[in-house]
This record gives structure tokens, C-alpha cells and sequence, in this order.
């Protein structure tokens, strides 16, 4: 099975608006990433046991770990949870920037230093989320 086979499957799976939404966040993201690397990850671990959600993940960027290690992992995810969604802008420095830049406009959302959280899109300034990712998007590193 493909990674967009994976994807579309996940989505599938979803419920009522969820499933809406998490096509809709898909669209936008692909709109804004036309040609980024795309991920799938089903939230388990090398043992699969389920460890995360699953996630859907976008472009690419190289982490470093503080032992010195490094590992490639997506800039975006997008993920459904029992709560709405979750879209992750990976790989900010600053912990403050997505509160302090977004939050305001942003609307009925729950903001951490990486994570955008939200019941449904309806709650939302979807044109406000689609400038985070786009911001991201067009980081280097």
C-alpha cells in the first residue's frame, strides 16, 4: 500500500465532520506543499504497540537530538484525536512563536509550542492555520 493509499485510508476511516475536515486540512496542506515528501505514521512503535495517534506528516526536515544524532522527519503533521485534530508545525526554535504569531487570530484552538488543536474547522480561522503552514513551509531548516 502507498503512503497517499495509507493516507486516504486514514482519512476514509475517520467520522462525519472529522473525515471532512481531515480531507479538507489534507487539500490545504498539499496546495501549499504541492510537491513535499509525504509520511504516514500508523503511531505504533518498532514492537507495534500503539504509541501516538497515527499521523499524517509533510516536507521534510533534519532534527537534531541533543546526544548530536540527527533524523529526517516531516515539517507538518495532521493528525485525528478524540478531541477534533491536531496539525503540528514542526521544528520551531521558538516554543512562543505559533501562541504569539497565530493565537489570537486563530480562534477556538489550543496552542503549545508545536501544536494546533481544535474540535472542528468551523472553530477556526482556517486562513489564519493555512498561513502557520505555509510560514513553516517556507522555513529553512
Amino acid at each position: 500500500m502507498t503512503i497517499q493509499d495509507q493516507i486516504d485510508r486514514y482519512i476514509g476511516d475517520q467520522t462525519g465532520p472529522k473525515q471532512s475536515d481531515l480531507r479538507t486540512l489534507h487539500q490545504l496542506t498539499m496546495k501549499v506543499m504541492p510537491k513535499c515528501k509525504l509520511w504516514f505514521l500508523d503511531g505504533k512503535d518498532a514492537k507495534g504497540k500503539v504509541v501516538s495517534n497515527p499521523n499524517i506528516g509533510y516536507g521534510t526536515q533534519t532534527m537534531t537530538y541533543a546526544d548530536g544524532t540527527t533524523k529526517e522527519f516531516y515539517r507538518i503533521g495532521l493528525s485525528a484525536n478524540t478531541m477534533g485534530i491536531s496539525v503540528y508545525i514542526m521544528g520551531l526554535a521558538d516554543k512562543e512563536h505559533l501562541a504569539n504569531t497565530y493565537g489570537k487570530r486563530l480562534g477556538k484552538a489550543s496552542i503549545t509550542g508545536y501544536c494546533i488543536k481544535f474540535k472542528n474547522l468551523k472553530d477556526i480561522n482556517v486562513g489564519v492555520l493555512e498561513e502557520a503552514i505555509r510560514d513553516r513551509a517556507q522555513r529553512p531548516k
